[in-house]
């Protein structure tokens, strides 16, 4: 089975990072009046902030998880003032970036967990199968690639099944 959404959704890299100083309130304000007016589908990922958009979300959406499709992103590394560390894809690094991601988010499950960038020096089928693993633990239910080639996603593919969803590749579990 797919992920299903609908075709709008609210991307919150913004409310936190690259757009000027951040407003929480007005940040969960604006997360609310998209949940109010239909919007179910929200986008984060861990290096927005950094960290600080996943508590962001996990706050608005707090008492209201059951309405969201909640998805974030792994493998932009920054620190926590903000600097880029590079790209990582590696398994230990994917565990512990959901894990991560779970404490932030304050949810027991992710519903899209998907690599923001493809980790040149890991294989393709290490990253997804570390990804996969985290399906079969009940942390995600949904994988996805960002801005991988058709060769990477035809590698990825022979790990773990992946078809298009929306603009967004999802590994189905």
């Amino acid at each position: 089975m797919a992920l299903r959404y609908p075709a709008s959704g609210l991307g919150c890299m913004g409310m936190s990072d690259f757009y000027g100083v951040s407003d929480e309130k007005r940040s969960t304000d604006v997360s609310h009046a998209a949940l109010d007016t239909g919007v179910t589908f929200l986008d984060t990922a861990d290096m927005y902030g950094p960290f600080t958009n996943e508590r962001l979300v996990g706050a608005a959406i707090a008492g209201r998880r059951d309405e969201v499709v909640l998805a974030t992103k792994f493998g932009n590394v920054r620190d926590e003032h903000g600097a880029c560390l590079g790209i990582r894809g590696d398994p230990e690094y994917v565990r512990k970036s959901c894990d991560a991601s779970l404490r932030r988010l304050g949810v027991e499950v992710i519903d899209l967990y998907y690599q923001h960038r493809v980790d040149r020096n890991v294989p393709i089928e290490e990253t997804v199968g570390a990804m996969a693993e985290l399906v079969q633990a009940g942390k995600v239910r949904y994988l996805g690639l960002s801005e991988a080639s058709v060769a990477t996603i035809r590698r990825a593919h022979a790990t773990h099944h992946i078809r298009p969803a929306a603009g967004v590749l999802v590994v189905d579990p």
